[in-house]
């Protein structure tokens, strides 16, 4: 989420950092994918060179796509692909376990600006796995954070050492520190700590899908413990110094996550175990809001201790599609007055009674396979809607988040899903679960839709 007020042109939902140096090498762009290749590359922003900006004769903004019919289609459009001219992997200051694949393995990429004393500071991180397994389950260490006093870097891992002498740089938060724990001062909740099944996994407890803020002079973290936990949900970490740390646990989460339990999540979750996942924080003023999973919300205490209590959780306004697939990744971001509800949604293909593709926010069923896991967005005057029909604004960019850069550019971020689908296919899933940034354009007060950028000649206009 982001600061909806942009007054800067960094938003305050942003990430704080400290310091930083960098190692990582420039990585240039990312290649255009084989199913494009025969596509000319999009290229950057918006017309006149500026993502987002107006351009062209009297300062028109580019116009909307129309959108694929019936309500529900996936856009497939080349343009919509972060690619080479559009787009790169951050060059991420590299930990021990990441020196043999060459780059950070991450998924979930989430990135930020804000100010500080003046100057942008970026941040970076994400969900990321331990040494020696292919994914970040049935466990991992905790959260790491990178800092950049750019977008381009250098990318340095967070300092923590002078918090943790002998811990891996840059780790702000972990199962690991339930040492920590004190009276009245909870770093690790027992329902957040390693635990054997004695079976059918052995050694579980992951954190997913972590995200800094910078709300009223503190740093925040908020996470969700994954399905291999014993209560999988979203919880906040409040820092008590800067964006390194060191983090405690807030203490409506001490017992639970945000959100009462509810029946989710695959087969082997013990009952009641499951919250709602995929926890953001969207600021205004000074006031903070709760963004759970894909349909809900909440207003945070005036201390940030925990949610407003409520009987029931509101729900956003929105526009389903009919059937409504699973959704994940909520995220709310807040530019040219109007409010951006994102989702992560698998475009599933099958087959027309014609013999051509299908590409559509599918549920599961026989013959509909994963293909790209998208970014969709929909609309809205107010935070909590309505909100118009959603579009697709970037092919294989979900589970992502929108932020501005120092100049007030537009980005999404995306990670290029290697669980299934495009980027799984052995020939690509040696690119995947990469940090990467996509540059999105502006439709103008009128359109009112960001996309990845197209490119100029493709790019409709009013």
């Amino acid at each position: 989420m982001t600061d909806p007020a942009n007054g800067f042109p960094v938003d305050r939902r942003s990430l704080l950092a400290g310091a930083a140096g960098v190692a990582g090498s420039l990585v240039a762009g990312l290649a255009l994918p084989a199913t494009a290749a025969a596509t000319p590359g999009r290229g950057p922003g918006g017309p006149g060179g500026g993502p987002g900006g107006p351009g062209g004769p009297g300062g028109r903004y580019p116009a909307n796509w129309p959108d694929p019919e019936p309500y529900g289609l996936a856009d497939t459009r080349q343009d919509l692909w972060p690619r080479d001219d559009n787009s790169f992997v951050l060059p991420l200051e590299l930990r021990p376990r990441d020196e043999e694949l060459g780059r950070v393995w991450i998924r979930d990429t989430y990135v930020n600006c804000f100010v500080v004393d003046g100057k942008p500071v970026y941040v970076a991180t994400g969900t990321t796995r331990v040494p020696g397994l292919p994914a970040a389950g049935p466990w991992n260490d905790g959260i790491f954070l990178w800092l950049a006093p750019s977008l381009r870097g250098p990318w340095r891992l967070a300092d923590t050492t002078g918090i943790r002498p002998d811990a891996e740089k840059g780790k702000v938060w972990s199962p690991e520190f339930v040492g920590e724990n004190r009276p009245g001062r909870t770093v690790v909740a027992p329902w957040q700590e390693y635990w054997d099944d004695h079976g059918q996994f052995g050694k579980r407890g992951n954190a997913w899908a972590p995200e800094v803020h910078y709300f009223r002079g503190t740093w925040y973290i908020v996470a969700c413990m994954g399905d291999h936990s014993t209560k999988v949900g979203s919880f906040l970490l409040i820092s008590e110094g800067g964006p390194e740390g060191p983090y405690r646990l807030a203490e409506g989460n001490v017992d639970k996550p945000f959100g009462d339990s509810f029946i989710g999540g695959p087969s082997f979750i013990a009952p009641g175990a499951y919250h709602h996942i995929d926890g953001s924080i969207y600021t205004e003023d000074d006031d903070a809001w709760l963004v759970l999973h894909n349909h809900l919300y909440a207003p945070f205490r005036d201390d940030m201790e925990d949610i407003v209590p409520t009987t029931d959780l509101p729900l956003f306004q929105q526009t389903p599609y009919a059937p409504e697939p699973y959704l994940e990744g909520a995220y709310v971001f807040k530019h040219g007055g109007k409010y951006f509800l994102l989702h992560a949604a698998w475009d599933r293909t099958s087959t027309n009674p014609d013999g051509t593709t299908r590409n559509a926010y599918d549920t599961p069923g026989a013959g509909r396979v994963q293909y790209q896991y998208d970014a969709v967005v929909a609309v809205a005057d107010r935070f909590e809607g309505p909100y118009s029909e959603r579009w697709t604004a970037g092919v294989g960019a979900g589970h992502n988040n929108f932020f501005l850069d120092h100049h007030g550019r537009p980005w999404a971020t995306f990670f290029r899903n290697p669980a299934a689908g495009f980027w799984a296919d052995p020939s690509r899933v040696g690119e995947a679960a990469s940090a990467g940034v996509v540059r999105l354009e502006w439709t103008g007060p009128e359109g009112n839709r960001l996309y990845a950028a197209r490119r100029p000649g493709h790019r409709p206009r009013d």
